[in-house]
């Protein structure tokens, strides 16, 4: 039996990044969802408010075998901006922080190896903000928000910011895709 690995991991708005996470192969499922604040169960409006703690993030059950997780954290880091605090691109707050909740020193190793390179590459124009957080409780988000991309395709939103998003991902990680996402 295969043995699968989880990530967790916060780059704005999970619609967007449960949607290029959903479409690279190795990855079995991709939960959207809620971690590191203190409130237990949070919905989506207390989340919005912006004062629980707790960050949108993905939570992705992959095979390490075929998508290493340092191969996540390249496409985690290609997909957003990790470089501003509590803010991806009109999307402003607490929640919508670059996060990596890690799941064991290894991750948290490889997390900082990646930060330390891309910032010694000088790859972003300001340094990286990602916060590298230990294990944190995982609150999955409502229903209506899994797979919200694949149910919503005309929403102004998913047609102005996901769609974009997941079209220039295609493009740069086209080798790294599952067939069915060609």
């Amino acid at each position: 039996m295969k043995q699968l690995e989880l990530a967790t991991l916060g780059g704005g708005c999970f619609w967007c990044t449960e949607a290029v996470f959903d479409s690279l192969a190795g990855v079995h499922e991709v939960v959207s969802g809620y971690c590191g604040g203190a409130t237990a169960k949070p919905s989506y409006e207390q989340i919005c408010a912006g004062d629980t703690g707790h960050a949108e993030v993905v939570k992705i059950l992959f095979d390490p075998e075929v998508i290493s997780y340092r191969e996540l954290l390249e496409v985690f880091f290609a997909i957003h901006d990790p470089t501003t605090p509590n803010r991806q691109g009109h999307d402003v707050g607490s929640q919508y922080r670059s996060a990596i909740f890690t799941h064991g020193p290894l991750q948290a190793g490889i997390a900082r190896e990646v930060i330390d390179a891309l910032n010694a590459a000088r790859a972003f124009l300001r340094p990286i903000v990602t916060e590298i957080n230990p294990p944190a409780v995982f609150w999955p988000a409502e229903d209506y928000h899994q797979e919200y991309f694949a149910h919503n395709r005309l929403q102004p939103y998913c047609q102005s910011i996901v769609a974009p998003k997941l079209a220039k991902f295609r493009e740069t990680f086209r080798q790294r895709l599952k067939q069915n996402s060609l």
